[in-house]
């Protein structure tokens, strides 16, 4: 469907007797907050397929979990343990798994305990213990292939800043610093033969998505240190990342030094690493490093390379080989589809109609999502199910900006005659972030109800290209806030929205933006900020190191242009809001303290502001989950009924 022909094209069986935004919905809060697991990082084995399983039933626990070569599921770390990692306050990469005498082991992070864990799926030993002063945090973790040890990031808490090393963990608990120096550090990945490791790493000012150096070094295993280093990041600065192996030794990584992140492969001779640029892939291959664990690429025998790339904010499947590329049919994976030993693939399956699944399955052919992250009421049908329509729009100083759109969805309720629905626009966080245009409950939740949706895929957003991402420097709180008026604009043009009753909603730095917008026009009835940023003079002063120079880029640095902070702090700009506002917001939030939100409350007239005590950045407990929902929800009806 082209972007000017987006239309409801659901079929319904009679008119609904609510109006749009009051429709009955078989989506309740106990379905979005209660036995909704969440599926990440899924590695394979031989013929193992292993990931990390969130529980909301167990209160949240993390647990590595595996399908064995015979079809059966279960845990590889014994009750009581849970597995993350606070390195950088996001964390990810918090485990590893190999086959040992064809059996799983599994070195893990535990989320309360810290250290290093291994366990054989029965029993867990500690190889490492996370210390009280100094504290070590342990991420990005990788079994080195040739001994009982581990490759990883350590990220030691004391006095002052956080300070980051790779080191490389043997059993006994024996750690040896290998690089330090640098004030980030990712991905330390060893050659199949153990002879090298790559990673890359990053200095403030610079994020992750903007100047990375991309290393190779031999690894003299008599002493466990590194040989001379390599620098392959190239003449340009760029974000170079996610170094991997393919099986036969050669090292590739993604690189956005041609415009946007495409693989570069690189062999080794006894003059040296060389590179070799792929040809572009029409698709932009690479996330932004908010969290460690990430795969994009996946290399395989034949110097071909399996790859996710997005293309127009939807992600694909694609296979390099022999210099060209070409599509494959293989669902709708969330990172790289992982290879297994008898020719299939492993990959989280998530598609825009159905929850997320684990898949197993070969290309072009039907696959098996054996292990689902929720099971839908019975009587649910694709009808009653919003699919996003990528929507492109013209926005300030002649740019293009992108959104993914969702009618309402019901088989049982619908339109009456003439009436348009009521829009929820959703500002992502980050900002260098994306709409994700996979099945999610805050979406449904809306649309179920009778709401139209417009995610917007701000000027900063990733997927885009370097370009596009970086047309947010400099320009937060302003070309984010265009583009969401601009998509709002373009929906109204269209029909297909009721120009009474939009309603902005946001997140962390999606709160700045809906604040923002609220400010600057009149297009919204309401705006909900959840945990949002309303003081960047206070959130600059007060950040954890991962984030304490992002600000550099998308504003400016601090204190020289205080000024330019001030005036793009929604605290400043609380005159211009004149309709409603909700706030929710985590007492125990510190990245985006409680205070941001209190201090703007008390400037707002018309607003709210509801607490979670126990809450922090991102609302997790299944009662906070529910009571948020309906306590929004039940917002926005007071708000249009008046």
């Amino acid at each position: 469907m082209k972007n000017d022909d987006i239309a409801y094209t659901h079929s319904f069986p009679r008119a609904s007797a609510f109006t749009s935004g009051n429709w009955p919905s078989w989506i309740t809060p106990e379905l979005v907050a209660g036995r909704t697991l969440s599926f990440s990082e899924l590695r394979t084995a031989g013929n193992w397929i292993i990931w990390l399983e969130n529980r909301p039933d167990e209160q949240g626990r993390s647990v590595i979990t595996a399908r064995d070569p015979a079809g059966h599921v279960r845990d590889l770390i014994p009750p009581g343990y849970s597995v993350g990692t606070r390195v950088h306050e996001y964390g990810g990469g918090a485990w590893d798994v190999r086959l040992k005498n064809g059996a799983p082991q599994v070195v893990f992070s535990d989320r309360k305990l810290g250290g290093l864990w291994f366990s054989d799926g029965t029993t867990a030993t500690q190889w490492a213990q996370a210390g009280e002063n100094p504290e070590h945090r342990y991420a990005d973790l990788t079994f080195d292939p040739v001994s009982d040890a581990v490759f990883c990031v350590r990220e030691t808490h004391g006095e002052g800043v956080p300070v980051a090393a790779l080191v490389h963990v043997q059993s006994d608990g024996r750690e040896t610093v290998l690089a330090k120096g640098a004030d980030f550090y990712a991905a330390p990945r060893p050659s199949p033969d153990g002879r090298f490791l790559a990673w890359f790493s990053w200095n403030n000012p610079a994020m992750p998505w903007t100047v990375t150096t991309l290393s190779v070094a031999p690894f003299d295993r008599t002493t466990d240190t590194l040989g001379p280093v390599s620098d392959l990041t190239g003449p340009e600065q760029c974000s170079i990342i996610e170094p991997c192996w393919s099986p036969d030794g050669t090292l590739y990584a993604t690189s956005d030094a041609s415009g946007c992140w495409t693989p570069i492969r690189f062999s080794h001779d006894d003059t040296g690493w060389h590179p070799h640029s792929l040809n572009g892939a029409n698709a932009e291959i690479g996330l932004p490093h908010w969290v460690f664990g990430q795969r994009t690429m996946a290399p395989l025998p034949g110097n071909r390379l399996l790859a996710l790339g997005i293309r127009h904010g939807l992600n694909h499947v694609l296979l390099e080989d022999n210099g060209s590329w070409t599509d494959v049919a293989l669902g709708t994976p969330v990172n790289v589809p992982q290879p297994l030993e008898d020719g299939r693939f492993a990959w989280i399956d998530a598609p825009s109609d159905a929850p997320a699944a684990i898949a197993v399955g070969r290309p072009g052919e039907p696959y098996d999502r054996f292990r689902t992250s929720v099971t839908l009421p019975p009587g649910v049908t694709k009808a009653d199910i919003a699919t996003p329509t990528p929507l492109t729009f013209p926005t300030a100083n002649g740019a293009e900006a992108h959104g993914l759109f969702y009618a309402p969805a019901s088989s049982t309720s619908a339109l009456r005659d003439g009436e348009k629905p009521p829009l929820v626009v959703m500002a992502h966080g980050g900002p260098t972030g994306r709409a994700n245009p996979s099945f999610a409950f805050k979406v449904q939740w809306w649309t179920s109800r009778g709401f139209a949706v417009l995610d917007v895929n701000y000027r900063g957003s990733t997927g885009f290209g370097r370009a596009y991402r970086e047309a947010l420097d400099r320009q937060w709180g302003v070309a984010d806030i265009e583009d969401c008026l601009a998509g709002v604009q373009a929906v109204l043009d269209r029909g297909l929205a009721d120009p009474a009753r939009c309603v902005i909603r946001g997140s962390s730095a999606g709160g700045l933006t809906v604040l923002g917008a609220l400010a600057q026009s009149n297009l919204f009835a309401a705006g909900t900020s959840l945990y949002g940023v309303t003081d960047l003079r206070a959130l600059a002063e007060e950040t954890h190191k991962f984030e304490a120079r992002y600000l550099d880029g998308l504003i400016g640095p601090y204190p020289e242009d205080e000024a330019v902070y001030l005036k793009r702090s929604p605290i400043t700009q609380a005159e211009g809001i004149t309709v409603p506002v909700l706030f929710l917001h985590g007492g125990a939030d510190r990245v985006v303290p409680l205070s941001q939100a209190e201090s703007m409350r008390t400037k707002l007239e018309h607003s709210a502001l509801h607490v979670y005590p126990e809450e922090a950045h991102g609302f997790r407990a299944r009662e906070t989950i529910e009571d948020a929902l309906q306590r929004e929800l039940a917002f926005y009806q007071q708000v249009f009924s008046h």
